[in-house]
């Protein structure tokens, strides 16, 4: 869990994330991007949905548009490859303990969804994809990476996780000459965390 805060924008209205991705059209304004953000977050009560404070909602939303910003960039490039995995956090499956069946490969590392839980994200989430052709990790943290592209050497990554893991990623991805879409969680933390399976969708 890379921020030094908790967040959950699961109750945010969608048109918030809307806005999102108008103003990530405007992403080489960065004179005016602060402003922008900082009259975003009033309009749509950030900190009232999410409980941070606003230099937090700022670094949370200024990750998000930075986010939407290089999948807007890598789209083209990405919906040309032909080999791709999906890199899921385990802090997303629905027990972490174990009543989660998933096993753990320490080789990879990542975990292999088990689909002992029908309504579990990770399983709706690994179905989805091995049915478009994926392969699937559910990584235990962002440092595996390096070692999965050594390992396979993919065309397309799509990674979950949130906003700053996914931008400490960016390096090790364009170092290896790697398409890479992201989702973000929209509740962070040690368990429990969500992400949009429609965003998902639409992603992969």
């Amino acid at each position: 869990m890379p921020y030094r805060f908790t967040f959950d924008l699961s109750e945010v209205p969608r048109f918030f994330f809307a806005e999102l991705a108008r103003v990530s059209y405007q992403k080489g304004m960065h004179k005016s991007l602060l402003e922008t953000l900082q009259r975003i977050i009033r309009k749509f009560r950030i900190q009232e949905a999410t409980g941070l404070n606003f230099s937090d909602a700022i670094v949370l939303i200024q990750d998000l548009v930075d986010l939407q910003a290089v999948n807007l960039i890598e789209r083209k490039k990405f919906l040309q490859t032909k080999k791709r995995a999906l890199l899921l956090p385990h802090c997303a499956r629905k027990y972490m303990d174990n009543r989660c069946k998933a096993v753990f490969e320490p080789n990879i590392p990542s975990y292999s969804c088990m689909h002992c839980s029908p309504d579990c994200l990770v399983n709706k989430a690994d179905c989805l994809a091995k049915k478009k052709g994926y392969d699937v990790y559910v990584l235990p943290g962002g440092s595996c990476v390096p070692k999965i592209l050594k390992t396979a050497r993919y065309e397309g990554v799509v990674g979950v996780a949130c906003g700053e893991e996914i931008r400490l990623s960016e390096t090790i991805l364009s170092g290896n000459a790697v398409a890479a879409q992201a989702v973000p969680l929209i509740k962070n933390g040690c368990a429990n965390t969500i992400f949009n399976m429609e965003t998902l969708m639409n992603t992969l």
